[in-house]
């Protein structure tokens, strides 16, 4: 099962950095950033789109109509709409929300950001996200992209999550530590 998932995340890659250096090569990026957002705003809020996609018993040439479109009623750029039929026809289309994710994840390096996870007890507002993101892009003097996600285990406080960095200063964790200590003692 392993093997398949390499498989996955390399092909993802292979296909989201050509479709990167095609639009990098032709001054495209930020036009096939707005599409790529488009589609994958497509693919996350639509599982009978997503089951489409997945369901290989579909013909190429029926996937290839709805793509173009898709492609003509979102009006994106020819390189997109290409790349999409490209890889309808290599049977990749499976992996498109991988390599849709992939492509902004380049994109996103290249602007020099980095994506990170906040974790938090509760819903935090605009302003409480906005602070944190200012003090750790402060902090590692880098941009950050925050994914913000809730978890009610951690009682209180937040977990941040930056690369191979993990900032935990929730009262689950602290908790832990003090059980931990009481253990070895």
């Amino acid at each position: 099962m392993s093997g398949v998932k390499t498989f996955s995340n390399e092909t993802s890659e292979r296909y989201a950095r050509a479709l990167f250096e095609l639009a990098n090569e032709n001054s495209e990026v930020e036009d096939i950033e707005k599409n790529i957002f488009l589609l994958l705003e497509i693919c996350n809020k639509n599982p009978p789109f997503i089951n489409f996609l997945k369901n290989p018993t579909y013909q190429l040439d029926i996937q290839s109509k709805v793509f173009n479109d898709i492609s003509s009623i979102m009006k994106f750029k020819k390189t997109v709409n290409n790349f999409l039929q490209l890889i309808i026809k290599k049977r990749r289309i499976y992996f498109l929300d991988k390599i849709l994710k992939k492509f902004i994840k380049l994109t996103s390096e290249k602007k020099g950001k980095i994506e990170a996870t906040l974790i938090s007890s509760k819903d935090l507002s605009q302003e409480e996200k906005n602070n944190i993101n200012q003090e750790i892009s402060k902090a590692i003097k880098s941009n950050i992209d925050f994914s913000h996600k809730i978890d009610k285990n951690l009682i209180s406080g937040v977990k941040i999550q930056v690369g191979s960095l993990l900032i935990d200063t929730s009262v689950s964790n602290k908790l832990k530590r003090i059980k931990q200590s009481m253990i070895e003692n």
